[in-house]
């Protein structure tokens, strides 16, 4: 079963790869966009047929190792 983990960094925490992006786009005369907020995701083959012990299992990777969550928020999601 493929679960991703969607690490961004949280609100007010600086994100100066997210920032240069936005520049580089309102450069490139895309000036409809407002902000840029970069994120990393992380799949994970798990092997379960049971979709919600999966899910709870990844979850509990990103709060012990995945992500920081100091500074990043993480949301897990299954298809």
């Amino acid at each position: 079963m493929e679960i991703k983990a969607l690490i961004t960094l949280k609100n007010g925490v600086l994100d100066p790869q997210a920032k240069a992006i936005h520049h580089a786009l309102l450069a490139h005369n895309f000036n409809n966009v407002k902000n840029v907020k970069m994120a990393k995701q992380i799949v994970l083959e798990i092997d379960s047929n049971d979709k919600s012990h999966a899910i709870a299992e990844v979850e509990k990777m990103c709060q012990e190792l995945l992500a920081n969550t100091v500074i990043e928020d993480y949301t897990v999601v299954s298809e």
